[in-house]
C-alpha cells in the first residue's frame, strides 16, 4: 500500500505551518486540499504561501501541489481533484518521499482515501445564475431549505452561508432527479478498502482562539491588498458569478465593490 499522510482541520488553525514543518521532518511534499487554492490570480484571498512560506525552520524548501491550476472562469471539480492527486501520489513516492494532503475541504480529502466513484455531472450556468438570484433577494437561507427539502442529508452537511456548495447540490438535484449525496458521489457496491497505508492529523483549537485568529488573518488579507485584488479580477472581465468568486470573502468584497454594503 502506498503511504499518505493528511493534515486536516479548519479555517485559520495552522495547517500550513505544521504541514511544512511535518513536512521537513518526514522529507513529505505537500498537495494542497484546499478548493479555492486551485485557482490563479486569487492568492490573497485564498491565503496562499508565497515562496519564502513554503520553507521550513530547517531553511529546506517543500515543494507544494494543486496550487494555481485554472483559470478563475474554468472549472475544477472534486473529481478532477481526485484525478489529479491520484497521479501525483505514486509521482511523489517514486523520488523517495511522503505524499501529504493539506486542507479544510473535506470533500477532496475523503474522495481520495474513500472508495468513492464520481457521477459525471454538467454544469447548468443559466441555473445557477437563477439560483445566485434567488439567493441575493431572499437570503441564502431560503436556498438552504429548498436543498433541505429534496436533500436532507447534503443540507445537514453545508452551511447556509457556503452558497457555492447549496447551489451546486441544488443544480445536481434539478438536473437529475437524484441527490447529490446519493448521486453526484456514489460509493462503490463492493466494499472495499482505501488504497492508502494513511496518518490521519486532525488539527483543532478552542473555538475563541481560532476566532481571533480568523479575525488576524482577515485584517492581514486586507492590509495585503484584498480589495484591490478582487477589483482586478473583475476589471479583467471575470464575472462576478463565477463559482470561483463565490467563495468566502470575494463574495462580500465585490458586494462591498458593488455598493451593497461597507467594509465594516
Amino acid at each position: 500500500m502506498q503511504k499518505l499522510a493528511i493534515i486536516a482541520g479548519p479555517t485559520a488553525v495552522g495547517k500550513s505551518a505544521v504541514a511544512i514543518e511535518v513536512a521537513a521532518l518526514l522529507n513529505g511534499e505537500i498537495i494542497s486540499a484546499d478548493s479555492m487554492q486551485v485557482y490563479r490570480k486569487m492568492n490573497i484571498g485564498t491565503a496562499k504561501l508565497d515562496q519564502k512560506e513554503m520553507i521550513a525552520e530547517n531553511g529546506e524548501f517543500i515543494p507544494h501541489h494543486l496550487i494555481d491550476v485554472v483559470f478563475p472562469d474554468e472549472d475544477f471539480s472534486v473529481a478532477d481533484f481526485k484525478r489529479e492527486v491520484e497521479a501525483l501520489i505514486p509521482l511523489i513516492i517514486q523520488k523517495g518521499k511522503l505524499p501529504i494532503l493539506v486542507g479544510g475541504t473535506g470533500l477532496y480529502i475523503e474522495s481520495v482515501i474513500d472508495p468513492y466513484e464520481f457521477a459525471p455531472m454538467p454544469v447548468n450556468e443559466e441555473l445557477r445564475k437563477s439560483l445566485r438570484k434567488e439567493a441575493q433577494l431572499k437570503g441564502p437561507l431560503y436556498l438552504h431549505n429548498r436543498l433541505r427539502e429534496v436533500d436532507p442529508i447534503s443540507a445537514e452537511k453545508l452551511h447556509p452561508n457556503d452558497l457555492r456548495r447549496v447551489i451546486r447540490a441544488l443544480e445536481v438535484y434539478y438536473q437529475s432527479g437524484v441527490p447529490i449525496s446519493h448521486h453526484a458521489v456514489s460509493r462503490k457496491k463492493k466494499e472495499l478498502l482505501s488504497r492508502y497505508l494513511l496518518s490521519y492529523i486532525g488539527l483543532r483549537c478552542e473555538r475563541s482562539y481560532l476566532y481571533e485568529r480568523i479575525n488576524r488573518r482577515v485584517d492581514k488579507m486586507m492590509g495585503k491588498g484584498l480589495v484591490q485584488e478582487v477589483k482586478g479580477l473583475l476589471d479583467e472581465g471575470y464575472s462576478p458569478d463565477l463559482t470561483s468568486l463565490q467563495g468566502l470573502g470575494y463574495k462580500q468584497i465585490i458586494g462591498y465593490l458593488q455598493g451593497h454594503y461597507d467594509l465594516e
